[in-house]
């Protein structure tokens, strides 16, 4: 299985030197970019108003709008606010880059520049905006994307590693009894304590992902997976029982209403953990999708075990 073909970034240059605004499209398209131009501003406004593109390139010095104004017109917009400014320009006075930056570029090229640097630049930008979108405002960590390169750059590397899904079990009693306020206590305080295990783990560093909600991701070698997801729970449990109520904590359950208005009840939460491996399972993975699906399943089977669990590939599972 490979990953599916994805459009190419669209980059918007802005500059009203058309050879030096034809020199960028040519390079950009050279390396797999889709290119809109625009030779001033206001030109650019027009564009960005009919397309989507990922990143703009922009010249300082123009007619009718400069970079800086069109800078901070697309920052004042909440549909453009976040898209990503390179600042192009041959002035390479201190006080122009801080004036650019202020306006709100995210990374300045003084002309003339080596065309690899403005690859390079691009692309970092990209990546750069790519991992901030995706960072969780809750707990900081590394969303999606930068899960699934983890895993793809280990399987490139040709090292073994597992990667272990992580859920709170009955997360959503939490919510619906003490409100989602408290629950996010619960989803920060799992972060701290799988960020403690990662640390405590020691090398080969291993990675912490939040996809959202209360799943986790983590990535690491073999050989850790287990004292990294069995200190986690320990920790876990112990910081959950301080977010509870005293008098739910002490009973070991909250009453949680159902549509009826019945009380049912509903154990403390506890953590189901799946792990896939890229070792002693006879699997060879192709694809990210593959070996998070793969321990996305084994999280189903911890669910049906009492307490926290952990099921590791191929049905093997280690209780704690």
């Amino acid at each position: 299985m490979t990953e599916p073909a994805e459009r190419p970034d669209l980059i918007l240059v802005v500059d009203d030197d058309q050879d030096i605004a034809r020199f960028v499209q040519v390079n950009l398209k050279i390396h797999g970019f889709d290119v809109l131009v625009a030779g001033d501003g206001q030109e650019a406004l027009d564009l960005v108003e009919h397309h989507r593109p990922d990143l703009a390139v922009v010249d300082l010095m123009m007619p009718r709008m400069d970079g800086l104004e069109l800078t901070r017109r697309l920052r004042a917009n909440p549909m453009t606010s976040a898209l990503p400014v390179i600042m192009l320009t041959a002035k390479g006075m201190t006080v122009d880059k801080v004036v650019g930056l202020t306006a709100g570029a995210d990374d300045y090229l003084v002309k003339p520049f080596d065309t690899l640097e403005l690859i390079a630049r691009v692309r970092s930008t990209l990546r750069r905006n790519q991992e901030f979108r995706e960072v969780s405002p809750l707990t900081g960590l590394p969303g999606n994307t930068r899960v699934r390169r983890e895993i793809l750059d280990r399987m490139r590397g040709g090292t073994d590693y597992a990667v272990g899904y992580v859920d709170i079990d009955r997360f959503k009693s939490v919510n619906d009894v003490y409100g989602f306020e408290r629950g996010d206590e619960f989803i920060t305080a799992l972060a701290r304590s799988m960020h403690r295990a990662v640390v405590a783990a020691g090398l080969p560093p291993a990675f912490l992902g939040h996809i959202g909600g209360d799943d986790f991701v983590i990535v690491c070698h073999p050989d850790q997976i287990l004292p990294l997801t069995q200190q986690a729970v320990v920790d876990f449990e112990q910081a959950a029982d301080e977010l509870y109520d005293p008098e739910h904590a002490a009973r070991g359950y909250i009453e949680v209403p159902d549509r009826r208005g019945n009380l049912l009840k509903a154990q403390l939460v506890t953590l189901s953990i799946g792990v896939a491996q890229s070792i002693a399972t006879g699997r060879k993975y192709a694809d990210p999708r593959e070996v998070i699906a793969v321990a996305s399943e084994m999280k189903k089977v911890a669910k049906n075990q009492p307490g926290s669990y952990i099921a590791v590939d191929r049905r093997k599972a280690e209780s704690v």
